[in-house]
């Protein structure tokens, strides 16, 4: 496929940011990262269109929508390596996805790593859909995560089964890290062609989540739990991600554990390409996304 002008102009602005430099150190530098953090996304119509701020355990939950009687709700857990977020793209997609449907939106700004771990991040996590499963029926509540956030809604998916709990109507994943230890042989290979991850950072930031529990504890490396019995589940995978080999072997357990599930294939994309600003493959991915939702 022929990609876009703005393609090729998003992977020049990606090459400038250096992205690619900073996660290729060990240990990476989480404090560089968090400087593209954004808490309060500013413009008109944030302004109006945030309804409320509350806080569970030590999570920000940030509440959008633009109708007071919504009944269908999007957590959305955004990516960030587990040390950083949420930034300017998770805004801007959360933007494009109220104005084109009838959802509210919670974002979930997670506790990070290295101050906390994955425990207590899971923790803070399955706090907050309790609390959604106060307010919404399970029935009407998707479950949205990009990279990392993919792995802790993964995870909480795995949780929720094993506890007899009420499950969301949908998970969508977008470039879902399934295994922090990054133990596939074909990692490698995709680490060449990836224009924004490196394994070596990457595994870093694993590294500093984890504390003592093993980087292949489902809780952190969701491929190593059950998939029996998961709600519908949407992939997005790019093919020139690091994590797009995990992907692949996730699509392969979803089908044998005969899961109702798609999957969007990123050709040439890079990770979490539906989020990112400016591309033309961006904006119809995320199209793709929006008409997906139940």
């Amino acid at each position: 496929m022929k990609q876009s002008f703005t393609f090729y102009l998003t992977h020049w602005v990606i090459k400038l940011k250096g992205l690619k430099k900073l996660f290729s150190e060990d240990p990476i530098n989480f404090k560089k990262i968090r400087k593209e953090d954004v808490f309060k996304p500013k413009g008109s119509f944030f302004k109006r269109h945030i309804k409320r701020r509350f806080q569970v355990l030590k999570t920000e939950v940030t509440e959008v929508r633009h109708s007071d009687n919504l009944n269908k709700l999007i957590v959305f857990v955004h990516g960030g390596a587990f040390i950083s977020g949420p930034a300017k793209h998770h805004w801007e997609t959360i933007k494009t996805i109220v104005k084109a449907t009838d959802y509210t939106i919670w974002l979930c700004n997670y506790p990070k790593a290295p101050e906390h771990k994955i425990i207590e991040i899971s923790e803070n996590i399955e706090a907050v859909y309790d609390q959604a499963t106060k307010e919404f029926d399970s029935e009407n509540i998707i479950l949205l995560g990009d990279s990392v956030g993919g792995t802790l809604v993964t995870a909480l998916t795995q949780r929720l089964i094993k506890n007899n709990k009420s499950l969301p109507i949908q998970i969508q994943l977008v470039s879902p890290v399934m295994d922090a230890s990054l133990s596939n042989p074909d990692i490698d290979r995709y680490d060449v062609i990836d224009p924004m991850l490196s394994k070596k950072g990457i595994f870093s930031a694993k590294k500093m989540c984890a504390g003592d529990v093993s980087l292949k504890d489902p809780i952190i490396s969701p491929i190593y739990g059950s998939f029996k019995g998961f709600p519908e589940t949407i992939l997005f995978l790019a093919e020139n991600d690091i994590m797009y080999p995990d992907g692949i072997e996730l699509k392969d357990i979803l089908q044998k554990e005969e899961v109702s599930f798609k999957v969007i294939h990123g050709e040439n994309m890079p990770h979490i390409w539906p989020f990112l600003p400016i591309m033309k493959e961006s904006s119809i991915s995320l199209q793709q996304l929006i008409s997906l939702l139940n």
